[in-house]
């Protein structure tokens, strides 16, 4: 258990083996632990100074001859919270580099796909919501099919936290939705959630699916088969927009 477990913090096999030992003997030379491990002196040497950069282990000098000694088990804590820390200042290191060259990556990426239509499938929770974070790039107002009562089943918990960020982010969205309590309710905070919307004129008139339309995008979302595609294409984007409208203006 105890190698098992250190294994997964990625000490070497041989690493493992030394530690142990010195942690069962309370003070070891090398040529002891070479004995009791079968490991020539000069690998002995190099795995002890990468235990003691570990911070596990420490050594002490009698006599001009030094011996080794566990620190307290305590310490594998403290060399994962080190640990801990360093990955995450890498990655922090490394997401300025990132964000350094994104302008020129941009740049890049539209010079090349500058009015091409682009698809973009999600699947799954994860992935669905990933697909709605989308919209929070939206330029101007979302014109939205939305039914409520679905999106809330297919993302619980995500919509009260989105439709505070859409807020913050200044973007409007028109919503043409069928009439279920749910729908009705939200309706009521349409003025702090920057939402307009207009009822489809009979209840029996439902749907499960939505459909964003934004920028040059358009996203459909299948809340019963948790599936999502954003399709980036002016044509088709302007295209629902048109429809859109119409069917706005006559409800």
């Amino acid at each position: 258990m105890i190698e098992k477990i250190l294994k997964q913090l990625n000490f070497s096999s041989k690493e493992i083996e030394v530690y142990l030992i010195i942690t069962k003997i309370d003070q070891a030379s090398v040529s002891l632990i070479s004995k009791e491990t079968n490991i020539n002196r000069t690998t002995i040497y190099d795995i002890l100074e990468n235990l003691m950069s570990k911070g596990i282990v420490s050594k002490i000098k009698k006599s001009s001859k030094s011996f080794f000694y566990a620190l307290p088990p305590s310490r594998l804590t403290d060399y994962l919270e080190r640990e801990r820390r360093e990955y995450n200042l890498k990655i922090d290191i490394q997401k300025e580099r990132i964000e350094k060259i994104m302008p020129e990556l941009i740049s890049l990426q539209n010079l090349h796909s500058k009015n091409k239509p682009r698809v973009h499938f999600f699947s799954g929770e994860k992935g669905m919501r990933e697909a709605y974070e989308d919209s929070l790039t939206a330029e101007g107002t979302i014109r939205a099919y939305a039914n409520v009562e679905e999106m809330h089943k297919g993302l619980p918990n995500f919509f009260p936290e989105y439709y505070k960020r859409r807020t913050q982010a200044n973007i409007h969205i028109k919503a043409i939705i069928p009439q279920n309590e749910i729908s009705k309710s939200r309706v009521q905070k349409n003025s702090e959630e920057m939402r307009t919307t207009k009822f489809l004129p009979e209840e029996k008139m439902t749907f499960s699916p939505e459909i964003n339309i934004y920028n040059d995008k358009v996203l459909l979302v299948s809340w019963r088969e948790s599936m999502a595609i954003i399709i980036q294409s002016k044509e088709l984007a302007d295209f629902h927009k048109l429809t859109y409208d119409l069917l706005w203006d006559n409800l």
